[in-house]
């Protein structure tokens, strides 16, 4: 089995890919200048929820220590930030180029 290039990716899928990357982008806006409502929205949907819903007790302690929280959100979505841009880039660059 040759593998010398990769085939055009379906439209469908660049799309989709960037349509999810967009949600990445809303959520890591609302973390980094509307972090009160963010953190009160994830807050009060956890505490919504059913009792069975599956990691609930331990995503609400993690938001127990407002601070902490809120410092590895940040840090986590400078990384994230950088591979959905690095994804991005290569999804359109594959979609454009592709044969």
């Amino acid at each position: 089995m040759k593998f010398s290039h990769f085939d055009k990716p379906p439209f469908g899928f660049a799309l989709v890919f960037l349509l999810f990357s967009g949600l990445f982008f809303s959520n890591t806006y609302k973390l980094w200048f509307k972090t009160d409502s963010y953190y009160q929205d994830i807050y009060n949907s956890l505490t919504r929820s059913p009792s069975l819903y599956p990691f609930k007790e331990f995503f609400l302690k993690r938001l127990e220590n407002r601070k902490q929280w809120e410092a590895q959100q940040k840090i986590f979505s400078m990384v994230g930030f950088l591979a959905v841009i690095g994804a991005d880039i290569l999804v359109v660059m594959a979609f454009m180029a592709g044969k």
